[in-house]
């Protein structure tokens, strides 16, 4: 019988996190049975399930063609339970229950991304959050865990079969189809089931854990691609080397797989023991991916692994805790990463991303806590404040504890819970159990919304030689958070001579940690006061060592002590923070750029050969985009642009004919390390792109040496960035020439159409003709990302002709990937920001699309932007 679902009751309701209830009933075990044929796929489950609490048995499906049900080996019929487009209810179960339904799912035509879904010739699935409910009809919800025995099924013209766990069986189903029977022995819940069927090659290789566990190490993409996969491969195994080495967690099954997919909304997804991955974030070579490409597929790798005892093994109760598990692995891989590179220079890249995306959204229309109170459609919170602020609260309780306690405190929190699913309140019990200290006041980073601002005031008495430091904490009003508390923030904080140089040992009885150089200072009150002591000269205060706390800080610098900060600190982040922080009053506040020009000029030079990478990131002048979310009414484009261009100008001229002197000495072949090696090539494409704002025609004679001679992508492209950016005579030969070498490799094609999309000249010619281009593939989330994420690299562009670029891909997307069109129309989500008449004429076309729009994805996202 093939049985129609009527109409929902309330599609759009907001879920509020005070309603959670457990769950009616327990899934105790699942068998599924997954047959897949080209026009349509049958799935037939048992679940054996076993009452917990009073009330209905409530299984959730989506798009499911409902044919047969049985309830303890018993037809029931239509009468016996009710049938809407999201639910499957039956009033009248017994407390246990072995339900039997068969459904048919049509993944060909499935363009969302979610559920089990096509992606040219492979078979694929996406659960996270609420895929698993277009599979089959299930308790579609993260506190219900269960083990799986996963039966696939398909033509031999797919000979890979895989899903969660261990392999128990193969066979023929006649002559033309075959199968495999997966269990996975760890309960889970629904979002973390996998399945991949296709043809796909395999890289294979081995390891062995810490308690003695060999396990087997696969990674699946297409033929040609597994030789891009093999940095992958040394990342995995340093993934789980490191979570052994500083968590104590080694890895459970017998074998462990990552697919490489090239339409997948994510970078990644952690499916237990099936991990599947966007390819940008798997495949890596030199020549076809850049180095920051590289990096992010280790840490990427790593994020995903880490995901196995953080968020597959400890999971979250409900979806409210998402960043629970988020939050702390990204911490994790974040802190993986250090190792990888310069541990300051990744601190600099991770707080330039989460000042680029996580300030704007707080400071935003889309603010919202760590972890939610309600909300609409859950996809929408996969933000940049679940994630990067989510991990800025484990950095500080670590901080805070210190290496030993924190270790100590994550062992507890693995000894309570494992196997359960759980939430931020039992994460942060945990870990004051085990460290020995309280940290629940932590919890109000979790349940409020904003970026805090810290206001300080440094005053130093010669005669007594004290130095004071005065501290203030406020939050921005919040119409949906009423009631703002303060938060602990831990500062850490350094003082050096300012005649000398010279760093201060600390003397204080309020420092959290006494008589050391960098001293962490636990301020959690709307104010207060410390004083230090032996002061013998004025000193230059140097605050949130390493971002110690993710707040926005004021402090009365002088332009003179920035300056100072720059040429005279020890701490790599901090000397990035004083340039940016320079640069920002440059740039917003029209100060003289003399004293950021001298600093750069005294600096610069040792630390180019002393610490390239670092050096790389102390040219970087914040963007567009960035200084634009700083600026909170009357923000006009084309001001920032020109004053930013001006700058950089300058920049170039001032330092006469260092650029070139440099650049024809940096050779990144002499460097031993990976991480030394890209700080070269980093600092030769910007030695390049300057020596061409000097007008110097040579710069691109050896940008096309450069671009032609290079076996690495992150040189090619930084040539070619100048060539282009530039408009130099060469700029199309090169485009023609990197189309014909790389257009079968979608990752490096993806950085043409990205290179002319970013483009600070590109018009809206420039945008028709690459959407209009035979290779840009709407149904690919990455290549829609490479020219809608290179347009909106310029602010001036995407305020423009960008925003009927971004409102008619959302109406678009609204129907076809709905999570991708609302991520993407979030872009637009400052408007109100605007300087008239640009700012009318966003919120009109806003506007305009509301009546257009069905998704709860788009509309949410769309009327929160509309709400100010």
């Amino acid at each position: 019988m093939n049985i129609a679902a009527q109409p929902p009751v309330q599609a759009d309701q907001t879920v509020y996190l005070k309603d959670y209830q457990k769950p009616s009933f327990l899934v105790e075990s699942i068998n599924l049975d997954i047959q897949v044929y080209d026009d349509k796929t049958i799935v037939d489950s048992t679940l054996v399930m076993k009452r917990q609490t009073a009330g209905d048995l409530v299984l959730l499906g989506r798009d499911l063609e409902l044919q047969s049900i049985q309830l303890n080996g018993q037809d029931i019929t239509p009468a016996q339970y009710s049938l809407d487009s999201e639910q499957l209810v039956i009033t009248d179960a017994p407390d246990e229950v072995i339900l039997q339904t068969q459904v048919i799912i049509h993944p060909e035509t499935n363009t969302q991304l979610e559920g089990l879904y096509k992606a040219d010739e492979l078979f694929v699935t996406q659960n996270e959050p609420e895929g698993f409910r277009k599979i089959t009809f299930y308790p579609d919800r993260p506190d219900v865990l269960s083990v799986f025995t996963t039966r696939v099924e398909a033509d031999k013209k797919y000979p890979v079969l895989l899903a969660n766990g261990n392999l128990l069986e193969t066979g023929e189903v006649g002559e033309n189809r075959h199968f495999a029977i997966w269990q996975d022995p760890t309960k889970k819940p629904s979002y973390l089931f996998a399945c991949v069927i296709g043809d796909l090659a395999v890289l294979k290789d081995r390891y062995t854990t810490s308690e003695g566990r060999d396990v087997a190490l696969e990674i699946y993409a297409i033929e040609k691609d597994i030789p891009k996969c093999h940095i992958a491969m040394e990342a995995l195994k340093h993934s789980m080397r490191w979570d052994e080495e500083h968590y104590g967690r080694a890895y459970d099954l017998d074998n462990y797989m990552i697919v490489a997919v090239s339409q997948f909304n994510m970078g990644a997804m952690e499916n237990k023991g099936l991990n599947i991955f966007n390819t940008s974030c798997v495949l890596a070579d030199e020549e076809y991916t850049t180095d920051a490409a590289i990096m992010r597929v280790q840490s990427v790798i790593a994020h995903e692994y880490f995901h196995n005892w953080t968020g597959n093994r400890i999971t979250c109760r409900d979806w409210f805790q998402l960043c629970l598990k988020e939050g702390l692995t990204v911490f994790r891989d974040q802190s993986f990463s250090e190792d990888l590179q310069s541990a300051a220079v990744q601190r600099i890249d991770d707080v330039a991303v989460l000042k680029s995306h996580q300030f704007p959204e707080d400071a935003g229309p889309l603010s919202h806590p760590p972890r939610p109170d309600h909300f609409v459609e859950i996809n929408n919170f996969y933000t940049a404040t679940v994630y990067e602020k989510g991990a800025e609260i484990n950095r500080m309780m670590s901080t805070l504890l210190g290496k030993e306690k924190y270790r100590k405190g994550t062992d507890e929190y693995f000894r309570r819970h494992d196997g359960q699913a759980v939430t931020v309140e039992d994460w942060v019990a945990a870990l004051s159990a085990g460290s020995g200290v309280d940290l629940s006041a932590f919890l109000t980073w979790y349940n409020q919304p904003g970026t805090p601002k810290l206001e300080a005031k440094g005053e130093y008495d010669a005669a007594m030689q004290t130095y004071r430091l005065s501290f203030k904490q406020s939050l921005k009003a919040h119409p949906k958070y009423p009631n703002l508390k303060a938060v602990p923030i831990p500062v850490a904080l350094a003082l050096f001579n300012a005649k000398t140089g010279e760093q201060y040992t600390l003397h204080s009885d309020s420092l959290f940690v006494n008589d050391v150089k960098d001293g962490v200072y636990l301020f959690d009150q709307d104010e207060a006061t410390i004083e230090f002591t032996d002061v013998t000269e004025q000193p230059v205060v140097s605050l949130l060592r390493n971002f110690s706390a993710p707040v926005n800080l004021v402090f009365d610098y002088t332009d003179a002590e920035l300056a100072f900060l720059i040429q005279h600190e020890t701490n790599g982040f901090n000397q990035w923070q004083a340039t940016q922080t320079l640069l920002e009053r440059i740039l917003l506040e029209d100060h003289s750029a003399d004293a950021y020009i001298q600093a750069i000029q005294s600096t610069l030079p040792e630390l180019v050969g002393r610490d390239p990478l670092l050096a790389s990131r102390l040219f970087d002048v914040p963007s567009e985009g960035y200084l634009g979310s700083r600026i909170d009414q009357n923000y006009a484009p084309a001001d920032i642009h020109v004053k930013r261009e001006a700058l950089l100008n300058r920049l170039a001229q001032e330092l006469g004919s260092f650029w070139k002197d440099t650049y024809l000495t940096l050779d990144p072949d002499l460097q031993k390390e990976f991480s030394l090696a890209m700080g070269v090539r980093a600092l030769k494409n910007i030695m390049l792109m300057m020596m061409a704002r000097q007008g110097d025609q040579t710069a691109f004679e050896l940008a096309h040496v450069q671009y032609q001679n290079t076996g690495n992508m992150s040189e090619r492209l930084g040539a070619l960035r100048v060539l282009v950016w530039q408009n130099a005579p060469q700029a199309q030969e090169a485009l023609a020439d990197f189309y014909d070498r790389f257009k079968d490799e979608a990752l490096s094609l993806d950085q043409w159409f990205m290179i002319q999309a970013a483009n600070p000249n590109a018009t809206t010619e420039t945008i028709e003709y690459l959407t209009q281009h035979p290779d840009y593939d709407l149904t690919t989330p990455n290549r829609i990302r490479a020219v809608s994420g290179g347009l909106s690299n310029n602010p001036e562009n995407t305020w423009g002709f960008g925003v009927a670029h971004f409102i008619n891909l959302a109406e678009y997307l609204d129907e076809k990937n709905p999570i991708l069109g609302s991520r993407l129309l979030q872009v637009l989500s400052r408007w109100y920001t605007l300087a008239e008449p640009q700012r009318t004429q966003v919120q009109q076309a806003l506007q305009a699309l509301q009546p257009k729009v069905k998704s709860k994805n788009v509309s949410e996202t769309l009327n929160s932007m509309l709400s100010v």
